[in-house]
């Protein structure tokens, strides 16, 4: 394995590996912090502790504190904008080298950004599902709901200079004494954003979906994740042993170096970019 820093060496490498090859990603936290979404883990990020499925559903106080910080939180989550790195795995999908993205985020940056393939493993912000009788509402109709069950609240707990947002469209709000949760309107069931927790198992079917698209691909690149759980760790497993090249990209060591034919210790945007570029510029000389 090769461990690089960001030159014009490491770009000729990562070309050199990837170039004439069809593309997996997974993409994780670190490649969205350019659109001014935090990570967990990132050398920069403070220290957090991630809410848990079995919190969520075993607490009914925590719960309400839960949807009172994602009230104001998902705003910010959406009015997020695609980075560069999204734009040039789309502009790589769309020249047929990327062929799919598998996503530990649920911010749909990838989606905005206009990558079509994508499979977003942990599930989406914009989306809310009732654990009692699964049905989906949108996010925007919830913030309806919760905006009249709730007047002033965001005026009440937004200060002038904004409110520090954590990842998973959270925002971290002390005071939320004042809020008041709603129900599913259908059955009264308990509403939960359509995200995989921790503690929580992505489906299976999403699961399956993502090996096939390793299996289809002749290569894997991870982008800004460190591969801490499971959830995304095991797909780089997979490849290994199928012995697919592997390159991971991130600011700092990953749970996956190992496996890893190439690390870069560089960050999302720039790399992407730069791999979409001299991608291009190869296939540019091959087809002249």
């Amino acid at each position: 394995m090769n461990a690089l820093t960001t030159s014009a060496t490491t770009y000729g490498q990562l070309t050199s590996l990837l170039d004439g090859r069809t593309i997996t990603v997974v993409s994780g936290a670190g490649m969205s912090t350019d659109s001014g979404i935090p990570d967990y883990r990132g050398p920069q990020s403070p220290p957090r502790n991630p809410m848990t499925f079995q919190q969520f559903i075993g607490d009914a106080e925590f719960r309400r504190h839960y949807w009172a910080r994602n009230h104001v939180g998902w705003r910010h989550m959406d009015a997020a904008v695609p980075n560069d790195g999204h734009r040039a795995l789309a502009r790589l999908e769309r020249a047929g080298v990327v062929t799919g993205i598998i996503t530990q985020n649920v911010d749909m940056l990838h989606t905005k950004a206009g990558s079509r393939n994508v499979i977003d493993l942990h599930g989406v912000y914009a989306r809310v599902r009732c654990l009692n009788c699964e049905r989906l509402i949108s996010r925007f109709e919830l913030a309806r709901r919760l905006d009249r069950a709730n007047p002033g609240f965001l005026e009440s707990v937004a200060p002038a200079d904004g409110v520090e947002i954590a990842p998973d469209a959270d925002a971290i709000i002390s005071s939320t004494a004042h809020f008041r949760m709603v129900d599913c309107e259908t059955c009264s069931g308990i509403l939960k954003p359509d995200i995989v927790y921790f503690g929580e198992s992505v489906p299976k079917p999403r699961v399956a979906e993502a090996y096939d698209l390793v299996d289809r691909s002749d290569a894997l690149v991870v982008l800004g994740s460190s591969l801490t759980v499971m959830s995304g760790l095991r797909f780089v497993r997979h490849a290994s042993k199928t012995g697919k090249p592997i390159v991971i990209v991130n600011r700092g060591t990953t749970r996956g170096d190992e496996f890893a034919t190439l690390t870069v210790h560089a960050g999302c945007s720039e790399t992407a970019t730069a791999l979409a570029d001299t991608l291009d510029q190869a296939g540019t000389r091959s087809s002249a």
